[in-house]
């Protein structure tokens, strides 16, 4: 195996070790399905792909640590490059790949640590998600794997939620008893040529089925759950405001406004003017497909404020 792609990043990085020799925090077990009320407010209306996620390189708590923009894919190929080995058997790493996503897309879905205050989607830290290395290679083979099921995660019947799949190396670190997947004890099923839904099922049972998720741009926020028009007001109002007005300092065309949280004609017109730029229906209201523009734009003028 050889590494396919590697991060150009500047300065001297060091690498820290692979989660199977080396010793982290073991995962705080959590609820696989989060009890949180599914109103839009809290949790995404439907489950999707991001184009970014933010990865808090620290523990959630940890105000020092740095937070890294990442595409969706290149967190994903990272984190299995960190968890497991690329000389396993190919289904054991799809296995272990599905779990990965599934456990990040609950991250998302539920927008976790956002509803908890914080600003990013998921952390590096063992003892709460998954390891993710700054700067670290990738392996070819786990590489086109992701590429192949990159919009699949895991799920039970009559649950929208994606399933937090959580696991455990199975020897440093032993969870037995808790119905979690076990990296060591996933190699050896897939050497002895179970598939990996198989892998899968063994550990976290029959119901286990793979779903799909669609793909949005940009870093998901939690729509309403309807179109905010004239007369709307709250924190997702505001919200809104906040992102267009920053769009706004980029493309002048559109109107400066005021983070008031109501929706008043002001807003409308500096919607109106967005969907104009962006070729969407000149509504001047924020249905599903406006938010999530809004969102992806802000992303990109954000990011670019950043690097600049």
């Amino acid at each position: 195996m050889h590494p396919a792609e590697s991060f150009a990043l500047p300065g001297n990085i060091v690498i820290s070790g692979h989660t199977l020799y080396e010793s982290y925090p073991s995962k705080i077990p959590e609820e696989e399905v989060k009890p949180v009320a599914e109103s839009g407010e809290i949790v995404l209306s439907r489950v999707v792909i991001p184009e970014i996620v933010v990865v808090h390189d620290g523990a959630p708590s940890d105000s020092t640590a740095p937070d890294y923009y990442v595409t969706w894919k290149d967190y994903i190929k990272n984190v299995v490059s960190s968890e497991i080995y690329a000389t396993w058997p190919e289904e054991t790493i799809r296995a272990n790949t599905l779990a990965i996503q599934s456990f990040a897309l609950n991250r998302v879905y539920t927008e976790w640590y956002r509803s908890k205050g914080y600003d990013f989607t998921i952390t590096s830290s063992t003892a709460y998600d998954q390891k993710w290395v700054y700067g670290r290679n990738i392996y070819e083979n786990i590489s086109q794997i992701v590429d192949e099921i990159f919009n699949q995660y895991l799920s039970r019947p009559n649950v929208v939620q994606p399933i937090m799949t959580q696991y455990c190396d199975g020897k440093q670190v032993q969870c037995l008893n808790r119905g979690w997947m076990t990296q060591w004890g996933s190699e050896s099923l897939g050497a002895q040529g179970y598939t990996a839904i198989e892998i899968l099922r063994n550990y976290y049972g029959s119901s286990l089925y793979i779903n799909e998720a669609e793909l949005i741009s940009g870093i998901p926020a939690s729509w309403p759950g309807y179109t905010l028009t004239v007369g709307a007001s709250g924190s997702k109002v505001r919200q809104m405001q906040e992102q267009l007005d920053r769009i706004a300092q980029v493309y002048s065309a559109i109107p400066r406004i005021d983070a008031d949280g109501i929706y008043g004609s002001a807003t409308a017109e500096a919607v109106r003017m967005f969907q104009k730029i962006f070729d969407l229906p000149q509504t001047g209201t924020a249905d599903f497909k406006t938010w999530y523009k809004i969102s992806q734009i802000y992303t990109g003028v954000t990011r670019i404020a950043e690097l600049g």
